[in-house]
């Protein structure tokens, strides 16, 4: 399938078939497209919370509004997305560090140079405009893209959710007292027979409404 045909097959799917799981293998796979997800800098600035059993997702009923509960508690796997509430000292030293293990330069200089840089943008986020915590909860929306099209691409059904409720889903997880906030969840597993959603056309607006040629 092309990434065309995939892109407007995928739609939001609204029942689950509890009955079907994601395979462990494919799971995986989900992981590691999270993991590889691109942001800002590369900055990373995000923690992924799985709840792949019926107990984990029931944990999580309490912070999701009433009409997401079913799309939580039916789905085969659930993925909380957290980002870091501040940009701090010992994430971006172990940034560096992970890049530099992973042999991403050649000459010493070049890290410096590329730490440098992130440090001054991160931390013009943090100091003068005053928005880090917007700016860093906005990259955990380009990870959810890449999971829904992966997701898509491997006959996957999901559903990105925002309506939970964020603090309750910060107590649940326990991260009051981190550096890390809830955004939004990712519901992922396989439609049941019955979800209407799936057989209504795509409604986009046309390409001359969304993008001009400059």
């Amino acid at each position: 399938m092309s990434i065309l045909d995939t892109i407007r097959a995928r739609y939001t799917t609204k029942h689950y078939d509890s009955t079907k799981a994601i395979s462990a293998e494919d799971l995986r796979t989900l992981r590691e497209v999270l993991r590889l997800c691109p942001s800002s800098v590369n900055l990373q600035p995000w923690h992924f919370f799985e709840a792949s059993t019926r107990e984990a997702r029931e944990r999580l009923l309490p912070a999701i509004m009433d009409f997401n509960r079913d799309r939580v508690l039916d789905a085969s796997v659930v993925f909380v997305f957290a980002a870091h509430k501040a940009v701090t000292e010992e994430y971006l030293d172990k940034v560096i560090g992970q890049e530099v293990a992973d042999g991403r330069f050649t000459r010493e200089d070049a890290a410096a140079n590329v730490d440098a840089g992130r440090r001054q943008f991160a931390y013009m986020h943090e100091n003068q405009l005053k928005d880090s915590r917007v700016w860093m909860a906005h990259q955990t929306y380009i990870a959810m893209g890449f999971l829904l099209l992966a997701a898509a691409q491997m006959g996957i059904d999901a559903t990105p959710i925002e309506g939970l409720y964020q603090d309750k889903m910060d107590e649940i997880l326990g991260l009051k007292d981190t550096n890390l906030a809830t955004v939004f969840s990712v519901s992922l597993g396989y439609r049941s027979a019955g979800d209407g959603n799936a057989t209504r056309p795509k409604s986009r607006m046309p390409l001359s409404e969304v993008l001009t040629v400059l």
